[in-house]
This record gives structure tokens, C-alpha cells and sequence, in this order.
């Protein structure tokens, strides 16, 4: 019993030794969601309407479809930022256990709130606001927006995905001395 009692302490001072990087980790993903949403303004083709000579608007549509655009950019952009924090999340935290998931999860979400929050403050002001003061024959792009608030889940689900893949297919570690845990074949050796 009182190896239990020392692997659990050995365990919990490793993490106590890894607040300081999970720390910077998290500040990394902000960072990272931040220049994402910049990207993604940048990458994304917004529909028009044309506004008529009678007050209305129309569009075509291939603007109507767009108008899911942002949404699918949102979704790439998350599906690439997710793996390379999940990657980054395991090798670097990989070895203090369980604690890994919730770090990459939150990590992640932080950095798809911040791209949502940064990616809608740079595109043009309110759509309706710009269609109420344009003259006949104007173009007038719409808001970027996130229409699909469940795109958000692209972010956290595939950060996950490589620690599932490093935990479950690569060696196994002994968290508490840090090196690789026995072998089937060496279990039965001390008896």
C-alpha cells in the first residue's frame, strides 16, 4: 500500500513541476486561435448582394451558398490548429496522464472562441447597417459569422484525437519513474 500512496504523490508533484508550461501552453493556443482569426477573414470570399433601384437586395445563388463559406473555412482552419495542438499538447504533456485531455480540450476552445471573437471583429461592420446607407447598384458583402455554432466543436474533438492515437498506439510510460513501464514479459520475471 505504500507504493500506491508514493506513486500517487510522485504523480501529483510531476503535474504541480508542469502549471507553469500548461500555463504557457494555454497562452500559446490563445495566441495561435488569435492569428487564426485573422486568417480567416483574410481567406474568406463573403457573398454580395446588389442592392436594386427600388431599395431591395438580391444576390445570386452562388451567394447563398457562400454564405456557409465562413463556416466551412472556420471548420478547416480548427481541423488544422486542433491536430497541431493535440500533437503538441502529447508529446509535451503526454507523460503526466489524464490531465493532458482536459488541458488540449480547453486549450483548444479558447483558441476557437478567440478566432470566432477576432476573425468577426475585423470583417466589415453590421451587413444591415451598411445595406441601409448603400446607393442603388452598390455591392454590399455580408457579415462574417459563425452561422453554425457547432463548427466550435471541430476545435476541442480533433485536439483529442492525437493524444488518443499517442496514448493508445504508441509505448506505454510509467508515470512515476518517467521511463518506459514494464513489458508483458517482464511482469512475471520477479516472482
Amino acid at each position: 500500500m505504500p507504493g500506491v500512496v508514493a506513486g500517487a504523490s510522485t504523480a501529483r508533484a510531476s503535474w504541480k513541476h508542469q502549471i507553469l508550461p500548461a500555463g504557457c501552453f494555454l497562452v500559446l493556443g490563445a495566441g495561435v486561435g488569435a492569428a487564426s482569426g485573422v486568417l480567416w477573414q483574410a481567406v474568406v470570399d463573403l457573398p454580395t448582394y446588389r442592392v436594386g433601384s427600388n431599395g431591395s437586395a438580391t444576390t445570386s445563388e452562388r451567394g447563398l451558398a457562400g454564405v456557409l463559406g465562413g463556416d466551412a473555412w472556420f471548420c478547416l482552419i480548427g481541423a488544422v490548429v486542433g491536430l497541431g495542438l493535440g500533437l503538441l499538447a502529447w508529446r509535451r504533456f503526454g507523460r503526466v496522464g489524464w490531465p493532458v485531455v482536459p488541458l488540449a480540450m480547453l486549450t483548444a476552445t479558447v483558441a476557437g472562441l478567440l478566432c470566432w471573437l477576432v476573425g468577426t471583429r475585423l470583417a466589415p461592420e453590421s451587413f444591415e447597417e451598411r445595406l441601409a446607407t448603400a446607393q442603388p447598384g452598390d455591392l454590399v458583402p455580408i457579415s462574417l459569422a459563425l452561422r453554425a455554432k457547432a463548427s466550435l466543436l471541430v476545435w476541442p474533438f480533433l485536439t483529442v484525437v492525437p493524444i488518443l492515437l499517442g496514448s493508445s498506439l504508441g509505448a506505454e510510460v510509467d508515470v512515476e519513474s518517467g521511463g518506459r513501464a514494464p513489458g508483458p514479459a517482464s511482469v512475471g520475471e520477479g516472482r
